[in-house]
């Protein structure tokens, strides 16, 4: 009777010991199935961040070349203007200088018909 309890007693042990194997191998199972997709979703959010970064990348880069070719199209604008600018000072020197010879063809003219008038008194 003492042998068939402790048989038993041995028996249940096993199973018990069966069952606790049986669970900590679900529970590994388990952890690595958590493990595997939180790292799985971890993933998925570092390739969209790579992406975004890609994309990111590529419009600064475009925004560089808009932005130097906008520079070098402001710097011709400038340039245009400048010679423009010279060129409307060029034209009030010359329109000075006819005014200028236009007075002295007046004084001559004025000094040659008083000549003139007083040569033909005489």
């Amino acid at each position: 009777m003492l042998s068939a309890m402790i048989k038993d007693h041995q028996a249940r042990q096993a199973a018990k010991k069966e069952e606790q194997e049986r669970r900590r191998k679900e529970a590994i199972l388990s952890a690595n199935e958590l493990t595997q997709n939180l790292v799985d979703h971890l993933n998925v959010g570092v390739a969209q961040a790579y992406l975004n970064q890609k994309r990111l990348d590529a419009e600064a880069k475009q925004l560089h070349v808009g932005a130097t070719n906008f520079a070098k199209q402001t710097q011709q604008w400038l340039t245009l203007i400048e010679n423009f600018n010279g060129s409307l000072k060029e034209i009030g020197d010359v329109e000075n200088w006819a005014k200028t010879i236009e007075n002295d063809m007046n004084v001559i003219t004025t000094a040659l018909e008083i000549a003139y008038k007083t040569s033909r008194e005489k």
